[in-house]
């Protein structure tokens, strides 16, 4: 079975509300190389936020994915993708709505999160945005490659 990393970031400026978002796919029996730089993708989203930026990222990611074989372990820095799954149930039994009877933000994104996750056979990983590369493992490096590209893309915006 195949199994592939997917390493997702954003980073979006709070005052314009422009984000980049950056992916990364990697099989796993591939080890970490600088060379995979060159293999990192980028978009721009317009009218975001970072908590909506990272679910973008993904989203974008996972669509982009040419039909995967096997599990997508997904590596992201979001604590909102991370926790998403256990809120799940509770967004369901409340419609997506807020106590006000009004849609939560980010649910249609939600919804589609919950629709690709399970269709893929998504798992999930929180990786540590920014440490000493000394102390990196090898999944953090690749992380690294998709932090950076995103913030570089958003400082030439």
């Amino acid at each position: 079975m195949t199994i592939l990393r997917l390493f997702t970031d954003g980073s979006v400026n709070p005052k314009s509300n422009v984000g980049y978002g950056a992916y990364l796919a990697v099989l796993r029996e591939m080890p970490y190389s600088e060379s995979f730089k060159a293999d990192v993708k980028v978009k721009k989203f317009e009218h975001t936020s970072s908590a909506k930026l990272e679910l973008q990222a993904l989203i974008w990611a996972l669509t982009s994915i040419q039909k995967p074989v096997g599990t997508i372990i997904v590596y992201t820095d979001s604590q909102n993708i991370i926790g998403l799954k256990a809120r799940r149930k509770q967004l369901e039994i409340n419609d997506y709505l807020s106590k006000k009877n009004k849609p939560i933000k980010n649910s249609a994104l939600y919804k589609e999160f919950f629709y690709l996750s399970e269709q893929l056979d998504c798992e999930f990983k929180k990786v540590k945005g920014h440490k000493p590369s000394r102390l990196k493992n090898e999944a953090e490096r690749f992380f690294t490659l998709v932090d950076k590209a995103s913030r570089r893309a958003l400082r030439k915006y």
